[in-house]
């Protein structure tokens, strides 16, 4: 996946899931801690250097926290400085969606988890090769599963 790639996804729509999860809101609230409803349902972000993941590099599977889809595989996970977990490129092409974002006076590309519509984070097209991608993720969006 190339960042050319993210941009089209944004203008002509993303590739379909493999299968979709929706609950209402309070079923979400059920399930859910207050800070992951807030950043997942919500579209929060928490502060940097803050997440449980920013500085775990186990081996592994990150999924999402609300409906248990594999985002990222921890091969793809790096050290970006930036406070969130950074990820170089999805697990599987129709893993995420991505969202143009105009919040907060910029122009962005929102992540979503395709299957369920949480929010995760953002991608950034200042990664390390071989994508040059950056996906920024939310530790209260994601979970690891160890093998």
């Amino acid at each position: 996946m190339t960042w050319k790639d993210v941009i089209s996804y944004t203008v002509n729509g993303n590739p379909t899931p493999d299968r979709r999860v929706e609950k209402t809101e309070a079923e979400w609230r059920k399930q859910l801690t207050p800070e992951q409803f807030r950043i997942t349902r919500e579209h929060g972000t928490e502060r940097p250097f803050s997440g449980a993941l920013c500085s775990i590099f186990e081996q592994g599977t990150y999924e999402c926290i609300c409906c248990d889809t594999p985002l990222f595989d921890s091969s793809g996970k790096f050290s970006s400085s930036s406070g969130w977990p950074s990820f170089t490129e999805p697990i599987a092409n129709n893993a995420i969606k991505f969202l143009k974002d105009s919040s907060l006076g910029m122009v962005r590309v929102e992540t979503q988890c395709n299957t369920c519509d949480a929010h995760l984070g953002h991608v950034f097209p200042d990664g390390p090769a071989p994508s040059g991608l950056r996906f920024c993720i939310n530790s209260e969006a994601i979970k690891i599963t160890t093998p």
